[in-house]
């Protein structure tokens, strides 16, 4: 009897439920029902079909606050009712366990972690394995065998055919790293039958599961399942939502909805959102590609670009099923020549792993085109396949993988995973950039959403063609912008960081040079703070209205979707925020100041007061040059003023005393800049502005301090 057990909210979906559609949804058991079970004598499978009801329908706000409204499910005819499918899995650990591998942070795989208190010798009881499959030679003594149990990947039979071929090229294009050490069609790739019995989420079968949704929600998924006891993995189940493949076609979706797929990370959890990521990319290179004339949206080139990224995102995938973790350094390996080379690219690539989120390769107008993608596997790839599945003598083995990690070093094989990412501390490694100069591919990036708006601006529609599709321009272009311009942002205190270990040549902390420093904010100063920045045709602003068949109800979400007009300064500030929020954080003041320590000669290193009133200098240009104080400039130094004035009146517990200090006197002088402005002729909105400004500053400065927590 089964019922007890598991018409239950085992897997928490009323929680999911609640965060993506802000609806108090709870589990019915009343209503929920076990639609087939299939026992076998390896595995017991049971489908749930499980109900969730609303009680209480949430409204939205009638005045709208700062969290914007989220909309309840769209394909449903009553939301107080929805079901879910849950698919339950009962097999047995294998009877011998497979012998384990332990895991080094110089390669990036997942892990299976145990506590041994056996011993007191060791630094930690914590012991970590790689997951891995158990992949063991026919013939132990051939050069080159078949394994005895393939990995074998079951294509669901909801797939179309056309998309089976890209599908199963990326997954059998690791073979290649499998064959370099040893094993021949270690990966098979096998169509499940029309009239299977069997579901391919069944545990014991790796699979490919085509989901037709009606909303995006993760784009694609490769979860796997393992034994704990040794990090075998025994189970993978990779999910494709189609509508990343509708992305790639008529461009319709602005962006993939903010929740990722969970995927296992090092000790917390990480986050696979490579289509949310590639989603942007496509829409912007296929916008810039049509504009420049260089791709036909409805020809065989965008037909190619889809499987192209189909083959692409299986790679990356399957790369997680087999233990990979993400590889955010990968992007940096070549050069800006070699990816302009189409002959190296079309050998090496365009990275060093298809773990990486890789932007596309769009070579600069007039410039030679190399690949825009990863059409196979980099060399971290091989080399991270070598460390895990290489067949290795239990005599020798920790002398021989202590020989495969001393290639660490080598700039081919740079690796650094999410957590690195997520720190925010090292600039050349962070997502959607390409290069072993991302500074100067973010000044391309920045160059091209330019391009892009100055060549759709001008760019005549057929008839009957919805404006629509120039605010999905402007959004895109805006949405490159603010990825580039957080990714220069993170060149100033930045700090790279190696994973090296005794013996390398190389330091593990490095500060960025004040030079490079110095040059990432001068960037976000002319790039993203300068008056210029952001000047379009009023005409071509008159046209950036709505869908007015979808508004964006049927993909969730896009920049500035929602209401019928388009509001630039809005967008605008939003870019500018992000990246004062981060120049302006303690975190940044804080490695600015602790830099110093690192340095042998301190004098030469960048100073948090260079930051400081190369920001506020910038922010109030106008105020040295007397020209108009235009509403997107009003907008961003009200923004500055109100830094200004907490980090004076309310610093946070984490807040450097040298950055108040400093902030307090760029205030002092800011106060002065503006009361001599005051006495020159301007604009009734921009005296108002200044005034309230300076009324703001004066008060600051005279308030007595209010500490954290008070």
């Amino acid at each position: 009897e089964a019922n007890a057990l598991l018409l239950t909210d085992i897997p928490s979906g009323n929680a999911f439920l609640e965060r993506a559609f802000r609806q108090p949804y709870a589990f019915d058991a009343r209503n929920s029902n076990i639609v087939k079970a299939r026992s076998v004598p390896e595995e017991t499978n049971i489908n749930v079909r499980a109900h969730y009801a609303l009680a209480r329908v949430s409204l939205p706000p009638v005045v709208p606050g700062p969290t914007p409204f989220t909309p309840p499910p769209r394909t449903l005819q009553d939301i107080r009712s929805l079901f879910l499918g849950w698919q339950y899995n009962f097999a047995r650990l294998p009877e011998q366990p497979m012998t384990p591998r332990r895991a080094d942070a110089r390669v990036g795989y997942f892990m299976a972690s145990q506590w041994d208190f056996t011993g007191d010798s060791a630094r930690t009881p914590q012991i970590q394995y790689v997951t891995r499959w158990r992949l063991e030679k026919q013939d132990p003594a051939a050069a080159l065998s078949e394994p005895k149990k393939p990995i074998v990947f079951w294509l669901d039979r909801s797939i179309p055919d056309k998309y089976r071929p890209a599908i199963t090229a990326g997954i059998l294009e690791w073979n290649k790293a499998f064959e370099r050490i040893g094993f021949k069609d270690a990966i098979q790739v096998k169509i499940q039958p029309e009239d299977a019995d069997w579901e391919s989420l069944d545990s014991r079968r790796a699979s490919v599961t085509w989901m037709t949704t009606a909303r995006p929600s993760f784009g694609a998924i490769g979860p796997s399942q393992w034994d704990p006891r040794t990090g075998e993995i025994l189970d993978a189940d990779i999910g494709v939502d189609v509508v990343r493949l509708r992305n790639r076609r008529n461009i319709r979706v602005e962006e993939i909805g903010a929740s990722a797929a969970q995927v296992p990370g090092d000790g917390l959890h990480a986050f696979c959102s490579i289509a949310e990521h590639v989603a942007h990319e496509t829409g912007f290179a296929m916008d810039l590609l049509e504009a420049r004339g260089d791709i036909d949206p409805d020809g065989p080139e965008a037909e190619a670009f889809v499987l192209e990224d189909l083959k692409d995102l299986m790679m990356h995938e399957v790369g997680h099923t087999l233990g990979l973790q993400h590889n955010f350094r990968a992007s940096s390996i070549y050069t800006a020549e070699q990816l302009a080379d189409p002959a190296f690219t079309s050998k090496n690539g365009i990275a060093g792993s298809v773990m990486e989120y890789n932007a596309i390769n769009i070579a600069e107008k007039g410039k030679p085109q190399g690949a825009y993608g990863m059409h196979s596997l980099g060399p971290y790839d091989y080399w991270a396949i070598e460390y895990a599945y290489k067949p290795l003598d239990p005599q020798n083995e920790v002398a021989e993988l202590k020989n495969i990690l001393a290639r660490s070093s080598e700039t081919v094989l740079a690796f650094s995973n999410d957590r690195d990412g997520n720190e925010g501390i090292d600039p050349e490694v962070s997502t959607g950039d390409l290069g072993s100069d991302p500074l100067k591919f973010n000044e391309q990036r920045m160059k091209m959403a330019r391009e892009l708006w100055e060549r759709w601006q001008d760019k005549p529609l057929k008839d009957g063609e919805s404006y629509a599709i120039l605010r999905r321009t402007m959004a895109r272009g805006l949405a490159q912008f603010g990825a580039a311009s957080s990714r220069v942002a993170k060149y100033v205190g930045g700090i790279t960081v190696l994973r090296d270990q005794a013996g390398s040549s190389r330091a593990p902390l490095n500060p960025i040079s004040a030079d490079k420093q110095r040059a990432a904010l001068k960037l976000v100063e002319k790039g993203i703070f300068s008056s210029d920045s952001f000047k379009f045709k009023p005409g071509f602003m008159r046209r950036l209205t709505v869908d007015y068949l979808d508004r964006n109800d049927a993909t969730g979400s896009g920049t500035g979707f929602g209401s019928t007009d388009f509001s630039l300064g809005t967008e605008v500030l939003n870019i500018q925020r992000n990246v004062l929020t981060q120049l302006l954080s303690d975190a940044v003041a804080t490695r600015i100041l602790d830099s110093a320590d690192k340095l042998d000669n301190p004098a030469t290193g960048f100073k948090l007061s260079e930051l400081y009133s190369t920001l506020s200098g910038a922010i109030w240009s106008e105020l040295k040059t007397g020209g108009e104080i235009s509403p997107l400039r009003r907008n961003l130094q009200r923004d500055h003023t109100k830094r200004l004035v907490n980090v004076l009146i309310r610093p946070a517990v984490t807040t450097p005393a040298d950055a108040r200090s400093l902030q307090r006197m760029n205030a002092i002088a800011l106060r002065q800049q503006i009361s001599v402005a005051l006495t020159r002729p301007m604009s009734v909105e921009a005296k108002a502005h200044l005034s309230e400004s300076l009324d703001s500053l004066n008060e600051a400065l005279k308030a007595p301090m209010q500490r954290a927590g008070a």
